[in-house]
């Protein structure tokens, strides 16, 4: 017997050309990592916490901009029985009134925003004035600086 040769379409339907282009994929997201790429911002080194900025989560209208960032911690923090070590939250600045909300914000057990989630919070929160000098400010800065 001869060797029979599938045609193009064949091996569509049979989903063999679909299984090799699923595992390149898979292969491929395996090999990226999966974590923001956190910009270290700030911090208070007595407190012990450091306090990273991820420049590709800024999104600007107008005069206002939202930014993801992210709050380490070197020692577990408790606070109304919720042990962490780190919290990621997504703030809005208003460019032009110095002030910010939090629109979400998420505990997490582990450095790095690793580990459980221990906390979430999704309600908007209310403005308030940014202080000059601190890291909310400098927060400010780097998000309000993007166009």
């Amino acid at each position: 017997m001869g060797a029979h040769f599938r045609s193009p379409g064949d091996l569509l339907r049979g989903g063999y050309l679909m299984t090799q282009l699923l595992l390149f994929i898979l292969l491929f997201l395996s090999s990226v990592p999966a974590y923001a790429e956190w910009v270290a911002v700030g911090g208070n080194e007595e407190a012990g916490v450091t306090v990273y900025a991820d420049p590709d989560t800024i999104r600007r209208k107008g005069n206002l901009v939202k930014v993801w960032h992210l709050n380490d911690f070197k020692t577990v923090q408790i606070v109304k029985d919720n042990s962490y070590l780190s919290i990621k939250a997504q703030h809005q600045y208003d460019c032009t009134g110095d002030r910010e909300r939090i629109l979400a914000l998420t505990k997490f057990s582990g450095n790095m925003g690793s580990g459980k989630v221990v906390y979430t919070d999704a309600h908007t929160g209310k403005w308030r004035p940014v202080a000059p000098g601190s890291v909310s400010h400098d927060l400010g800065e780097l998000a309000c600086s993007t166009q």
